[in-house]
């Protein structure tokens, strides 16, 4: 996320807020300080993002997943005792 401080924010700002609208927000700061954060209102909110499932159906779990290399792993702890 680009930061722009506020004289350059001012200078530029009808192409900023363009940019903000078309989902690339960017941060006003003053004397290197982050203020605010500019981002369109159509922007979805922290509570909006799904997160969990995101990669349904790509990624595959064997079912003996949990057992996997057992006997190695034991075998690691035994070995250091």
């Amino acid at each position: 996320m680009q930061t722009y401080n506020i004289h350059e924010a001012k200078t530029h700002l009808s192409r900023l807020v363009e940019q903000a609208a078309k989902g690339e927000p960017f941060v006003i700061a003053k004397s290197g300080k982050p203020l605010v954060k500019v981002i369109a209102l159509t922007a979805p909110g922290p509570s909006q993002i799904k997160r969990f499932g995101f990669m349904a159906g790509q990624i595959s779990v064997p079912d003996d997943f949990d057992q996997m290399a057992e006997a190695e792993i034991v075998k690691m702890f035994e070995e250091g005792t």
